[in-house]
């Protein structure tokens, strides 16, 4: 059965910086192409990040140079490194794999 639990939203002012995590269980995660989405205020679901491989991260434009998609195998955890925050990546940030989300986290930027 698979499992993703996202965590390390929260709260922080424009040009700020959060880590999410994703551990993910119930599958074999080494060899899965994960990736991040997010769906803001009263929006539909918006793709933010997918990981190929090892390190092969692809990008939407409204993030790409400010957020780093990256995987710890040993720990089935998947990371998104967001930095230079804008009031509009506000939103519900979810880990996916084929189509499957976990109960998201919370990333509020707001002076």
């Amino acid at each position: 059965q698979v499992q993703l639990v996202e965590s390390g939203g929260g709260l922080v002012q424009p040009g700020g910086s959060l880590r999410l995590s994703c551990v993910a269980s119930g599958f074999p995660f080494r060899f899965a192409s994960m990736t991040w989405v997010r769906q803001a205020p009263g929006k539909g679901l918006e793709w933010v990040s997918t990981i190929y491989g090892i390190n092969d991260g692809r990008y939407a434009d409204s993030v790409k140079g400010r957020f780093t998609i990256s995987r710890d195998n040993r720990k089935n955890t998947l990371y998104l490194q967001m930095n230079s925050l804008k009031p509009e990546d506000t939103a519900v940030y979810y880990c996916q794999k084929d189509g499957m989300r976990g109960q998201g986290t919370q990333v509020t930027v707001s002076s």
